[in-house]
């Protein structure tokens, strides 16, 4: 039985946690001048896993930086999480990224020489956190990522696709609102670029977080909330995939 209208009513829309505006950025080589955003406006909502797409050049990569405030746009405005990151300075630049943001990128970004809890840990330190609490964070995180029986392995002990889950929990841990995933399937195999896009639309789904990613692989797209297609530094569609090709 359908639900009475006045209850869908109520149900409450998705937060906008992530807003560019006219946002525009160029690059200059000695005389050659290349504008790689032209004139974006966006809004990514809470809870969801969004994926920019789009072929290696397009523009994807700057404009993830820009948003999560690695870079700064010539022109335009960026709001995240009710902040106008265009106002704040580099050093309260850098602690709203502390604070409020994880990454994770194709390269893992993993110390040689750290197990899988160590690695976890290791940002924790600069929350404030007592180890033991650092600690009981790296752990949950670790667990929720499928690691928890290779928290002690250190990366050469690893696949590649258990690599990139260690980088999710190390995201995880600080219980970031924004979750940022460059390229995070490139380097793997199909099986192992499936769980790792499950495991981020777990993340927004189960923790509200807004999860953007980046990627120009196509195994991505029916895995994820919204699909916002690029080329050429423009927003070419954004579209819902069809429920038959969304994850369960």
């Amino acid at each position: 039985m359908s639900q009475p209208m006045s209850s869908l009513a109520s149900s409450p829309a998705p937060s906008i946690s992530l807003q560019a505006r006219n946002i525009s950025k160029s690059f200059s080589t000695g005389p050659i001048h290349n504008t790689v955003l032209h004139d974006l406006t966006l809004d990514i909502r809470a809870g969801e896993l969004t994926l920019i797409s789009g072929p290696s050049g397009c523009g994807k990569s700057t404009l993830l930086a820009i948003l999560s405030g690695l870079q700064r746009a010539d022109s335009g405005e960026v709001v995240a999480l009710g902040e106008d990151l265009g106002k704040l300075n580099q050093r309260a630049l850098e602690r709203f990224r502390l604070l409020h943001t994880g990454f994770v990128f194709q390269g893992f970004n993993l110390f040689p020489a750290l197990n899988a809890l160590e690695q976890v840990e290791l940002p924790l330190s600069y929350l404030g956190l007592t180890p033991g609490e650092a600690r009981r964070r790296a752990q949950a995180s670790l667990e929720e990522v499928g690691l928890g029986p290779r928290m002690g392995l250190r990366p050469s002990e690893l696949s590649g696709g258990e690599k990139q889950r260690v980088a999710i929990a190390r995201a995880l841990a600080k219980d970031p609102g924004l979750l940022f995933a460059d390229e995070p399937t490139s380097a793997l195999d199909a099986a192992n670029g499936q769980i790792i896009i499950d495991i981020l639309h777990r993340i927004a789904r189960g923790h509200g977080t807004t999860v953007l990613c980046v990627s120009h692989d196509p195994r991505l797209v029916g895995h994820a909330d919204r699909v916002l297609a690029m080329e050429d530094g423009r927003i070419l569609s954004d579209r819902v995939p069809t429920p038959a090709s969304a994850p369960t």
